[in-house]
């Protein structure tokens, strides 16, 4: 399918238009500034899934993702304008033949053990990720040209790659890579898991499993990233301790918040959203995810979305606009795109995609699925036109399942049968890992278009140690990787930009994704919680900042 192209606004990162230039250094800044007299303990309820492990490194999901950035940090960050800034290190210098990036990092940083950053430090970090018994999903795709580490002396690091990689630094911006004690990498994966070390504003104090995380202010820390989510870049918490507690009910979290036992709460659904927004009771923060949307992938490697035809068929039974407008209360946009808005170079295709019952049924009728069964399912050699389909509950929020049960029903008047199974994340990745289904809303969050060479190179439909395949299609398309190969190659924007708008029009003219709307961040808290902010890395939540009246 082919189609008109829209160009969204996010900016390109400025660092990738440097040429061999260090980035603009931290400021000097002391560990007392920004830290608040008198004990205050900020209350979060969070109703994302309760990790399984705490360490970023070890799988790399969302739920990871957000509680790590209060106590991790990484080598760079993003400020607002989507440029890259430093945090761990200061700076970073392409080789001319793009073959290593030198690294250099801030000296003076501790880990909360005491362990001194430095140069082995995050060759030890790497060395951890690339270790198949670490089964690192996220982090490792990120690290998938890093040849080697290399620590050229105490506080510089170089990074040899296999090919030129004009995305590292921003991976490296990512919590999923953020840096870790070595002393605790050393205790193992079991102990690790449950109390990772590192230098950020906070540590952990303790974890009561499904129930919550205790975060205590590190009186030590000396760093912060030029990104905007901390206070002129100051470090320093505000608040002396965080309970992070695992509520995954949206209307008790709803009900703790209004009753004043939570002062965060995220996850919040959107008739609560628009009811904040509209009558001002409690204050509200959206942000999109960088990365790719919110979509439905099509699975090519068995029947029915082998078929192109079928594919086509079903992207144009889904009733989607509708489901968005009527279940979405106007939080929130369809999407066109396979690239979230938070992501440079993300173009927009609106003519591909639009409900249209005829069209399907025509569609089916070419592929031979001419015949009905009782039920009204199309059959096809005695075989039903079935889709399974799993769903995480910890994933997709209750709109999101009434989304796809609206996208069920309108597709079952054409003659589909989907077959929508909720499960629970750990059942979700074990179906995803083995290819048993047929359709799957999957969520990916990167900070660059490379996201798309993560998730749909033929490469990513080799698992990675975990067992994750980032490519859930199952479809190689030579060309597509060429464009994406192509464009981390370069550091000319101009180039990747071309490159990507054509990577995004050859996955939509394959018909294997259907976009949704943003992946998105909802949050909601009272007037007495000041400075809340969502660190621009990957739109994680900041709680450095946060005061509580």
């Amino acid at each position: 399918m082919s189609d008109s192209v829209t160009r969204r606004t996010a900016k390109p990162v400025a660092l990738l238009a440097l040429s061999a230039a260090l980035i603009v250094p931290l400021a000097a800044c002391s560990s007392e500034t920004g830290a608040a007299d008198g004990a205050e303990t900020l209350r979060y309820a969070s109703g994302d899934a309760e990790p399984t492990c705490l360490d970023p490194h070890v799988g790399g999901n969302w739920p990871q993702a957000i509680l790590a950035n209060q106590f991790l940090e990484s080598l760079f960050s993003k400020n607002d304008a989507g440029e890259i800034v430093p945090w761990l290190a200061t700076g970073a210098e392409p080789a001319d033949n793009q073959l290593s990036w030198t690294v250099s990092l801030k000296e003076g940083v501790t880990f909360t053990d005491g362990t001194p950053f430095n140069a082995d430090a995050v060759v030890a970090n790497v060395e951890h990720i690339r270790n198949p018994d670490t089964a690192s999903s996220t982090a490792i795709l990120a690290l998938g040209k890093v040849s080697d580490a290399v620590a050229v002396d105490e506080h510089t690091v170089r990074f040899d790659l296999s090919e030129p990689d004009s995305a590292l630094i921003e991976s490296l911006a990512q919590t999923w890579l953020a840096i870790e004690s070595p002393t605790g990498l050393e205790r193992g994966t079991d102990a690790n898991c449950l109390a990772p070390i590192g230098t950020g504003a906070f540590k952990i104090e303790s974890w009561e499993k499904q129930s919550q995380v205790v975060l205590t202010r590190n009186q030590n820390h000396t760093t912060a990233p030029e990104d905007g989510a901390s206070a002129e870049g100051q470090p320093g918490a505000a608040v002396d301790s965080i309970e992070w507690k695992f509520i995954p009910d949206a209307a008790t979290r709803l009900a703790a918040l209004q009753s004043g036992q939570a002062d965060i709460i995220d996850s919040v659904q959107p008739d609560a959203l628009s009811q904040f927004q509209s009558n001002g009771t409690e204050e509200t923060l959206i942000g999109a995810r960088p990365g790719v949307t919110a979509r439905i992938e099509l699975n090519t490697t068995r029947a029915p979305f082998d078929d192109p035809k079928v594919r086509e068929a079903f992207a144009a039974s889904a009733d989607i606009d509708a489901a968005v407008e009527s279940l979405y209360f106007g939080t929130l946009e369809r999407s066109t795109s396979v690239l979230s808005s938070a992501t440079p170079f993300a173009t927009s295709h609106p003519d591909a995609f639009g409900f249209d019952a005829a069209r399907a049924s025509a569609l089916l009728d070419e592929a031979g699925w001419t015949q009905r069964d009782a039920d009204g399912v199309r059959t096809k050699d005695g075989e039903r036109l079935e889709v399974a389909f799993p769903v995480s509950t910890n994933q997709s929020i209750p709109a999101e399942i009434s989304v796809l049960e609206q996208i069920k029903a309108t597709s079952a008047e054409v003659g589909f049968d989907v077959q929508l199974e909720l499960l629970d994340l750990s059942t979700w990745y074990e179906r995803s890992g083995t290819w048993e289904f047929d359709a799957i809303v999957a969520p990916y969050s990167k900070n660059s278009a490379d996201v798309l060479r993560i998730v749909y190179s033929t490469d990513s439909i080799t698992p990675a140690p975990s067992g994750y395949h980032a490519n859930n299609t199952g479809l190689s398309l030579p060309a597509l990787d060429e464009a994406l190969e192509a464009a981390v190659n370069t550091t000319d924007d101009a180039e990747r930009e071309r490159l990507y708008e054509e990577a995004q029009q050859l996955i939509i003219d394959s018909g294997t994704v259907i976009p949704l709307y943003d992946q998105t961040v909802q949050f909601a808290y009272g007037d007495n919680v000041h400075g809340f902010r969502l660190q621009p890395n990957v739109n994680v939540p900041s709680l450095v900042n946060v005061t509580i009246e």
